[in-house]
């Protein structure tokens, strides 16, 4: 890589025989020089030549001195110069003048070439070391800008400095994950302007991201309403299934909030539906060197979906497999029962989380009543969720229950379209 030195000096000699001491590495391509005989020529030339690498500066000069041009360089925005005086004037005054307005190191005058030549040499290396450091700052800069898109602010800062981190192709991890969807979203799209959709989208989505990123979750994917948000991954999270049982309840809420209030606008949004599930997942950065797709896939991403998606027929809003409430310590929901999910051979026990406040309701502790019956095959089950829905007769999963006894269903296994 070729230098590029602006030197300035007004003794008309000094171009001479600085071109002639140093012919053999302008020859070669090695270095460059360019030429100011004061400070207002140098800024001059600095301003047609960002490319410049050092500043090799006389003190005594005409129109601007050599240690005004420091000044002036050390003002200047984003400009990154190392400059070298080089002066008769070699007083200490001088010397800590030039140091404390930015000078890399002092030559005096008359020049002994072969101390120059070192001096020039250490000075582009200190300037290829700071380029390097700014360099990798842009990039993890970048990096943290990018990542900040998918992952909590303070994991997206310790990421963005682990660059090997990201670079894994995939890899197996044990995981939470969670599927969040709006229930008739294509239909609402149809119906309302662009330009209140795109309002409604990123303040649903803001508020989505927002708490994710506060249990210190992953975005995965985010497409159109949906979220696919993880938990335990790319850092280890030991409580990976909690965070997303307990992130599911404050979406639930968000959500019936958001509704609340552009029901108010005058625009209808339909329930989020929310499925959690947890297991062993391929995880990684997929996609090859040219997109950034950091992604999850395998059995435990399928049933998580497929979770979000049977609250439509269970009347629920959030569905979170057995697998999952078995590792979150102290884990308070109704059973929902045993489902056949598409593609499985067996069933999944599945469970409605609640809040503390819900668990404690009177109304749970007769719904576990009628679910226990169903679980035994007692006949009475039936009344017992008859009665639940005359006590609360806005419990959907009752109701959802009550109708399979009374259409002949038995047991607690449910099979879903």
């Amino acid at each position: 890589m070729t230098a590029r030195i602006l030197v300035v000096d007004d003794e008309p000699d000094l171009e001479v025989l600085i071109v002639q001491k140093f012919r053999r590495q302008i020859r070669d391509g090695a270095v460059i020089f360019l030429f100011a005989h004061d400070g207002v020529d140098a800024l001059s030339v600095i301003d047609g030549n960002s490319d410049i690498d050092m500043v090799l500066c006389d003190i005594n000069m005409p129109r601007m001195d050599g240690l005004s041009l420091l000044e002036k360089l050390q003002q200047a925005e984003g400009q990154q110069l190392s400059t070298v005086i080089v002066s008769a004037y070699g007083d200490m005054a001088n010397i800590r003048t030039a140091m404390n307005r930015g000078a890399f190191d002092f030559i005096t005058k008359p020049i002994d070439f072969a101390d120059l030549e070192t001096t020039i040499a250490k000075t582009l290396k200190h300037r290829e070391v700071l380029h390097e450091a700014h360099r990798r700052q842009a990039v993890a800069e970048r990096a943290h800008a990018s990542l900040s898109r998918y992952f909590s602010p303070n994991l997206a800062e310790r990421l963005a400095g682990d660059a090997d981190g990201l670079a894994l192709a995939g890899r197996w991890r044990e995981v939470a994950s969670l599927f969040t969807d709006i229930t008739s979203f294509t239909t609402l799209v149809e119906t309302i302007d662009p330009a209140t959709l795109g309002a409604l989208l990123n303040d649903y989505l803001a508020g989505m991201t927002d708490v994710v990123f506060a249990h210190e979750g992953t975005v995965a994917k985010i497409v159109g309403d949906a979220l696919h948000v993880l938990f335990g991954a790319p850092g280890d999270q030991q409580d990976h299934a909690a965070r997303a049982v307990a992130c599911a309840l404050e979406l639930d809420g968000l959500s019936q909030s958001f509704r609340d209030s552009w029901r108010d606008k005058g625009v209808t949004v339909g329930t989020t539906r929310i499925g959690v599930h947890a297991g062993p997942a391929l995880v990684g950065n997929f996609g090859g060197g040219r997109f950034f797709d950091y992604t999850a896939y395998g059995d435990t991403i399928n049933i998580a979906a497929r979770l979000e998606s049977a609250n439509k027929q269970l009347g629920t809003r959030i569905c979170v497999s057995g697998s999952a409430a078995a590792r979150v310590d102290g884990f308070r929901g109704r059973p929902v029962g045993d489902l056949m999910l598409r593609g499985r051979a067996e069933a999944l026990r599945a469970f409605e989380p609640l809040s503390s406040k819900q668990y404690d309701d009177p109304s749970t502790a007769s719904y576990l009543e009628a679910f226990g019956r169903l679980e035994a095959g007692d006949a009475n089950a039936l009344t017992a969720f008859a009665a639940q829905i005359g006590k609360c007769p806005d419990d959907q999963l009752a109701s959802f229950h009550l109708k399979r006894l009374l259409n002949g269903a038995k047991g607690t296994r449910i099979s879903l379209d």
